[in-house]
């Protein structure tokens, strides 16, 4: 095999692993936002739960407590919401990180094996060459 492919794949290998660790980079990023999105939510589940039971106030508290749950619990359902949308994008991101690792591996195998036979033609271009060099002295011992 030529230098020159051999270049030219170990480039395109290089290529490959920056993009896996640019994807394993925004992967990281994502993870980070899931877990921010998660405390969020268990933050405001645990705020509308701990408001208590608004059924003992008097009127105009009772009211202002419920809408205060209320809102809190809409916030939480956006948050849910937010966070469902957050891990289907993560998804996808993975699958493009798998699909960017297997195209670095196949052509990290490529690769070796083009490095295997270059390095296997240029031990049998060597063993000619020593094949012909003994056989001049041979030639040179007979005269």
């Amino acid at each position: 095999m030529t230098s020159t492919t051999i270049r030219s794949l170990s480039t395109l290998v290089d290529m490959r692993s920056n993009e896996v660790d640019k994807l394993q980079t925004e992967m990281a990023a994502k993870e980070s936002v899931r877990e921010r999105y998660k405390k969020t939510l268990d933050k405001l589940t645990n705020l509308y739960e701990s408001s208590g039971a608004s059924g003992r106030l008097p009127m105009a508290l009772a009211l202002n407590c419920g809408d205060y749950k209320q809102g809190v619990m809409a916030m939480a359902d956006s948050q849910r919401l937010n966070l469902h949308m957050h891990e289907a994008d993560m998804a996808v991101s993975q699958r493009a990180l798998t699909a960017a690792y297997v195209k670095r591996e196949v052509l990290g195998q490529v690769l070796e094996r083009h490095q295997d036979a270059a390095v296997t033609a240029q031990r049998a271009q060597e063993r000619k060459r020593h094949d012909e060099l003994a056989t001049q002295l041979w030639f040179r011992g007979h005269k």
